[in-house]
């Protein structure tokens, strides 16, 4: 694929993301945040270790001071490499020391830490040792919207994420479905999102006729027969932000009613995005697409959530469901995907990326929400 490739994020973007995740930990009443090898400490720094090891790899934010990132002596250099070195300090500890007994000194004798979810149980326990007084929290407990509100630079990595897979969508349709395995149709799927900028593919769900009534169905072997409904699900990253959409394609001519219950999730899907707006709570969204499925009788039928957050990762803060009050605010990205599965005979499901705008809500996604019939 050509095109003209992002400008990369600087230092100084770097820099001001540990300083509001810093300013956001005070504000939240903790002591500072600790973060492990993962999607925040690449978003934090810039910084991706070059493989999982045992070794502790931490960074150590606190208000008032600068940024630290601990790292293994032999992995050092590399940290140094990361666009966002320059923002902070690299202390390096070598084998044979206590790596826990480094950060201890970074840190609060007695303070409430955030740590990132992926931190290691043994490093958590680690360091509860070297300090005793201290206790932590997970990072999406205390601040779940951390990474939510995208900037302008990272809205454009996501559009063009969204982009890319909507380009796989509109060649997938054109390619045969009926006699091939799902896995064929999987695989096709993973290498055009490939093809169209991603380097790394999550998920291909190709869920055909009953499989479709499982909404994380994985490909397998059942062969796709004519007079089926298939429902694609598909995702990645590109430039390092997540691409997920869905659209619900059937082999040769459907009947009646799978075209109303297409139909009736095109609505939900609609009135979904038509409730995106800023400072309504994420709930507001599920309400309103799980409305229109209810109302039509269908409601049993819904089984999960209408959305979740999209990111650096494809599945984050906030999720669209029941119960959820965090309030939407510009820059916001998430699905929005209602759903219909009728066990043992077919589902639907629709998605989105959709952005908060100002006075709204932006699909990330534009292929077309009509039932799509495929060969």
């Amino acid at each position: 694929m050509t095109g003209t490739a992002p400008a990369p994020f600087t230092a100084d973007d770097y820099r001001a993301r540990m300083a509001r995740a810093a300013r956001e930990a005070a504000d939240a009443g903790l002591a500072g945040l600790l973060v492990a090898p993962g999607p925040d400490l690449v978003w934090l720094t810039g910084y991706a270790p070059p493989a999982a090891t045992e070794r502790l790899t931490l960074l150590a934010l606190a208000p008032g001071h600068d940024p630290v990132l601990v790292v293994p002596t032999l992995e050092a250099p590399d940290a140094a490499k990361a666009a966002g070195a320059p923002a902070l300090t690299l202390r390096d500890w070598t084998d044979g020391k206590d790596p826990y007994a480094v950060t201890a000194g970074l840190l609060e004798p007695r303070g409430r830490f955030g740590v990132s979810d992926n931190t290691w149980a043994m490093h958590l326990l680690g360091l509860q040792r070297a300090l005793p007084g201290t206790s932590y929290a997970a990072l999406t407990e205390v601040l779940p919207m951390l990474r939510a509100v995208k900037d302008p630079a990272e809205l454009e990595l996501m559009a063009a994420a969204g982009a890319a897979a909507d380009r796989a969508f509109e060649e997938i349709r054109t390619m045969p479905f009926g006699g091939r395995r799902e896995s064929e149709v999987g695989a096709d799927l993973a290498g055009l999102l490939r093809r169209f900028g991603h380097s790394q593919v999550d998920f291909t769900i190709v869920a055909s006729g009953p499989n479709g009534a499982n909404p994380h169905h994985e490909v397998g072997d059942r062969v796709i027969a004519r007079g089926d409904m298939v429902v694609l699900d598909f995702g990645g990253l590109k430039d390092g932000y997540g691409s997920d959409t869905s659209r619900t394609v059937h082999v040769g001519e459907p009947t009646d009613e799978e075209r109303r219950v297409h139909d009736l999730v095109r609505e939900a899907q609609e009135a979904g995005f038509r409730a995106v707006r800023p400072g309504v709570a994420c709930q507001e969204v599920d309400r309103a697409a799980r409305a229109v499925i209810a109302d039509a009788g269908y409601g049993a039928y819904f089984i999960h959530r209408t959305g979740h957050g999209i990111g650096v990762t494809t599945h984050e803060p906030p999720y669209m469901i029941e119960g959820e009050e965090q309030p939407l605010v510009p820059g916001m990205c998430f699905s929005v995907e209602p759903g219909v599965y009728l066990p043992g005979r077919f589902g639907v499901r629709i998605e989105d990326i959709v952005t908060v705008t100002e006075d709204g809500g932006r699909r990330l996604n534009d292929t077309t929400r009509e039932l799509v019939v495929v060969d």
